[in-house]
């Protein structure tokens, strides 16, 4: 575009000089030159618009730069924040199976520890039944026989074992303890305490202090009857005294003194061999 302007001007200017062109010539040349200028001064301002463009672009195109670098940075932070999440969901995934593996170990010994009770509970039955179908009625008048967690207890009441403020064992006496006996040499894993209990009336004897003494004296009565007589192991036995501190009623009627006045045979596993069947869990069942 310059180099047609600037023809038609040196063109122009030669012909002016020379004066050798028509008028004819001379307007249509400056019709050319009009022209060139509108276009020239067109082109200038497409030139300025482009350059505005382009800064524009340019600007945009930082812009854009910017925002794909953050973009770039939140991906790296999510990715960061997925891989200590996986991570995480891995050692959460080993505790939760460690954790099964304790809750599997406890209940195998909960199962355990529960077959050890009914074991224990299915021989008190028999023991309680095998007891309970040796004494004739009139016995079962004066022996009470009872499954109270988990433990026997065979209650005789004073009336049938001792003579009236004694503690000798009567006459009456000797055929229900045989039986008794026979029971307990049956179960040889069982031990026995004999205790002694009695009512709230001081006792007025020259050899017995109060019902302490009597207590005592009564159990220890009926663990040697059953060692020297009937041939149960001493080592099973215990003789222990309870005096008028353990009653079953009111002592306030003659009723509730009768029943107060009692010796227990309590009969329970042995102690250690009821924990040897408790120590015999499952592999890992304890210490969990």
């Amino acid at each position: 575009m310059k180099a047609n302007l600037l023809f038609l001007l040196s063109a122009f200017a030669a012909i002016t000089i020379t004066g050798c062109v028509s008028t004819k010539q001379h307007k249509s040349l400056q019709a050319s030159y009009a022209q060139l200028q509108k276009d020239f001064t067109a082109s200038q301002m497409d030139a300025q618009q482009c350059k505005s463009d382009l800064a524009s672009a340019q600007t945009r195109i930082a812009s854009l730069n910017e925002l794909i670098q953050s973009e770039r940075n939140n991906v790296a932070a999510l990715q960061s924040a997925l891989d200590k999440c996986l991570a995480s969901s891995s050692q959460g995934n080993v505790n939760i199976s460690k954790l099964v593996d304790e809750i599997n170990s406890a209940n195998s010994y909960i199962k355990h520890l529960v077959n050890v009770k009914n074991t224990n509970d299915s021989l008190n039955l028999v023991l309680t039944s095998n007891l309970t179908r040796s004494l004739s009625r009139d016995e079962l008048k004066d022996v009470d026989v009872q499954v109270l967690k988990g433990v026997v207890y065979i209650s005789l009441s004073d009336n049938m074992l001792y003579k009236s403020g004694s503690y000798e064992i009567s006459d009456k006496a000797q055929a229900s303890l045989q039986k008794i006996a026979k029971i307990l040499q049956d179960y040889k894993d069982f031990e026995v305490l004999v205790e002694g209990n009695t009512d709230d009336v001081p006792i007025s004897r020259p050899n017995i202090r109060n019902n302490w003494d009597l207590s005592a004296l009564r159990a220890s009565s009926v663990v040697q009857a059953l060692q020297t007589q009937f041939g149960v192991d001493p080592k099973r036995m215990t003789a222990g005294g309870r005096g008028e501190y353990n009653p079953l009623t009111s002592n306030s009627t003659e009723e509730g003194k009768t029943r107060n006045r009692r010796t227990q045979l309590i009969i329970t596993p042995k102690l250690d061999q009821f924990m040897d069947l408790i120590d015999k869990a499952p592999e890992g069942g304890k210490g969990k």
